[in-house]
């Protein structure tokens, strides 16, 4: 396959473009600084694109945006989480959607944030969407992908939950504090976490573009979600050390801000990959136990 990249460089996509290389596929990058041999340019803010590049692509891989947790929710933040995915995504839509060879596949980034963070319970595909900033970001995000499925290009709608990988993200700004002792659950513990290791992150995007049968939203999460609790307390003990400390709610609201806190800390999604088994997807780590120790070496 030939696959055009978006966010190449990012967590899950440089270790998407290894695997695509590793499995003798073809990948381009589509890059907002100068592009070298093989990649092409785009600038969503400015609306340009190289679309002459991405003619006869077989699938796109759409992953780029803003760091969601990276900083504080600012207002101006929030803006550049939102346009990141907004105006990247529609100029990406259209682009292909006008192309004279376009691609069979768009496998575009999403998030679980859809589901809201209010919501204990499981949730499907077929959940209606929940509340509060992270699920406009995702209702609006999906919904500018609408121009390449109107163009008779196959789009899913990947619905990522915590990626788990010791070379960044979530889990690597929980080791060192864990590693010293100093780890502990946030507020109750009682709220849910849908997470799933780089490896079946990136095996489940392979799986979305060989499939025909799956479009639309496709939760890319394991099977086995966990409260923020269980998830303390198996770190902690993958990491053999104590975890005996939680952090109290008002000292998230003073790192973090109170609308971060409420969303991402202290509210989540139990979210259930019904689409991706239903299609015959076979998890690699499906607990979080072996997805911690194969990611930590432990």
């Amino acid at each position: 396959m030939k696959v055009l990249v978006t966010g190449a460089s990012g967590l899950i996509g440089s270790a998407l473009v290894a695997e695509l290389g590793r499995q003798g596929h073809q990948a381009t990058a589509l890059v907002r600084r100068p592009p070298a041999p093989g990649e092409a340019n785009w600038d969503p803010v400015a609306g340009t694109i190289e679309a002459d590049k991405l003619e006869g692509h077989d699938a796109v891989v759409h992953l780029a945006g803003a760091g969601i947790g990276d900083h504080r929710w600012s207002d101006d933040h929030k803006r550049a989480v939102m346009d990141s995915r907004v105006l990247g995504t529609g100029l990406l839509a259209r682009t292909l959607a006008g192309l004279s060879s376009p691609p069979a596949v768009l496998a575009s980034g999403s998030a679980v944030g859809f589901y809201g963070y209010e919501n204990p319970l499981p949730v499907t595909e077929a959940s209606p969407r929940g509340s509060g900033f992270l699920a406009d970001v995702v209702t609006a995000w999906e919904e500018v992908a609408a121009p390449a499925a109107e163009a008779g290009i196959r789009v899913v709608n990947v619905r990522t939950g915590v990626v788990l990988t010791a070379e960044g993200g979530a889990l690597k700004k929980q080791l060192l504090p864990f590693k010293a002792g100093l780890g502990g659950r946030l507020g109750t513990g009682k709220q849910w976490l849908s997470w799933i290791s780089l490896d079946d992150e990136v095996a489940a995007l392979l799986h979305i573009l060989t499939t025909d049968t799956l479009q639309g939203p496709v939760n890319v999460t394991s099977p086995q979600p966990v409260t923020n609790a269980t998830f303390t307390a198996t770190l902690a003990r993958v990491l053999k050390r104590p975890a005996v400390l939680p952090v109290p709610t008002p000292a998230l609201h003073a790192l973090f801000g109170e609308e971060m806190t409420r969303e991402m800390l202290l509210g989540g999604q139990q979210v259930l990959p019904a689409a991706l088994e239903g299609s015959g997807f076979e998890f690699t780590q499906p607990s979080l136990e072996g997805a911690l120790r194969q990611t930590l070496g432990r």
